[in-house]
């Protein structure tokens, strides 16, 4: 028997999701959003899934949408994710989301604390913070005694365009939120917080230069975790050479990470959109094996792709997948718990081989796949 997931945003990562779930055969899908034309584009293209009207902000609203269901998926913004984990709570089911915003965490870990028996919250499910936690913490696992651990993760464009080299590829509001937050990191075998945009590095993969710098919320919860099993453990964001100068100019010297409502609308009115991206995640891991000081790295590079007539971005898909495929894992039993689980937590094995987890492993990634692995 299929369960029903209630699925809240169908905006670009929303459809993504949408598309996997239900092209998994699984699960029968309820979709919310306050914008009626992202639910009528998911209708095109999804005619016999469940669409609804939502006030996020309204608790009764949830609870009742949340009726019927097993589990909820928050595509919102990471600032509505605190009403909605607490209406799972309410409700009895369980909650996920994509948030990278540390305090909304805090807060889905406080409500997470009321869970009954069985019920889940896993926040966080996404690329960064997600599947770079679990692919980390699975390298970790190779040694004996952790020395340094780093976190690289960028979505790029294929094909830059402008000054910045970059182009929009997920939530504004996300990627604001990242370039601006004090920055989580363990330095010297200490919990610390670091400024945004900080601690610039250059590096070369497969014969391009790419630049990287701080930015907040992408090892999610692992400093909590890892304080007092490593020396240095931080998280940076892939780019472009030269986007770091004028992101700096931007937020520092305009002080429009003092106006981001204005900076959000300068963006998404001057940069496009582009579904031609790449995700570089590059981690890498110092310490001991067998009595030696030895490093040992993770690097996957995933492109945009068609799958059936409609091109997905290489983000969208990363994301999506990443999350569906913790969704998977608990709402098949495969993963179980009470409360908050963490994605270090998560068996990188068993994530990697999920028939949503296993579009990390390949370069061909089709809704065939996901309906001959049922």
């Amino acid at each position: 028997m299929s369960q029903t997931i209630l699925l809240i945003g169908a905006g670009k990562i929303g459809r993504m999701i949408a598309s996997l779930l239900h092209a998994s055969g699984d699960y029968q899908l309820r979709i919310a959003d306050q914008f009626p034309a992202a639910l009528e584009r998911i209708q095109k293209r999804l005619p016999d899934v469940e669409t609804r009207a939502l006030n996020a902000d309204s608790h009764s609203e949830l609870l009742q949408l949340m009726q019927g269901c097993t589990a909820v998926i928050s595509a919102l913004s990471f600032r509505e994710n605190p009403g909605v984990a607490r209406a799972a709570l309410e409700a009895g089911i369980n909650y996920f989301d994509l948030t990278e915003d540390r305090q909304t965490t805090a807060a889905v870990k406080e409500i997470a604390s009321g869970a009954a028996a069985g019920q889940v919250f896993l926040p966080q499910s996404g690329l960064a913070p997600g599947f770079v936690t679990i692919v980390t913490k699975h390298v970790m696992e190779w040694f004996e005694e952790i020395d340094t651990v780093r976190m690289r993760v960028g979505a790029l464009p294929q094909h830059p365009t402008n000054a910045l080299a970059y182009n929009l590829t997920w939530s504004t509001d996300g990627l604001i939120n990242e370039y601006c937050n004090p920055c989580e990191v363990i330095h010297s075998h200490h919990v610390k917080n670091h400024l945004p945009l900080e601690g610039l590095e250059q590096f070369t993969l497969d014969g391009n230069v790419y630049e990287a710098f701080n930015t907040s919320g992408g090892l999610g919860t692992l400093c909590e975790t890892m304080h007092g099993q490593v020396r240095e453990l931080n998280y940076k964001t892939i780019r472009y050479p030269g986007h770091h100068m004028l992101m700096k100019f931007l937020l520092q010297d305009l002080r429009l990470s003092e106006r981001r409502a204005l900076l959000k609308d300068v963006m998404e009115h001057a940069i496009p959109v582009t579904f031609q991206d790449v995700v570089v995640v590059f981690c890498t891991v110092r310490g001991t094996r067998n009595g030696q000081f030895v490093e040992k790295s993770d690097l996957r590079k995933l492109y945009a792709k068609e799958i059936n007539g409609e091109i997905w971005s290489a983000i969208q898909l990363t994301t999506g997948a990443g999350i569906c495929a913790v969704v998977d894992l608990v709402q098949q039993h495969q993963l179980k718990g009470t409360g908050l689980i963490k994605q270090e937590e998560i068996p990188f094995d068993q994530f990697i081989n999920n028939r949503f987890g296993q579009f990390y492993e390949s370069e061909t990634f089709g809704l065939e796949k996901l309906n001959s692995d049922r």
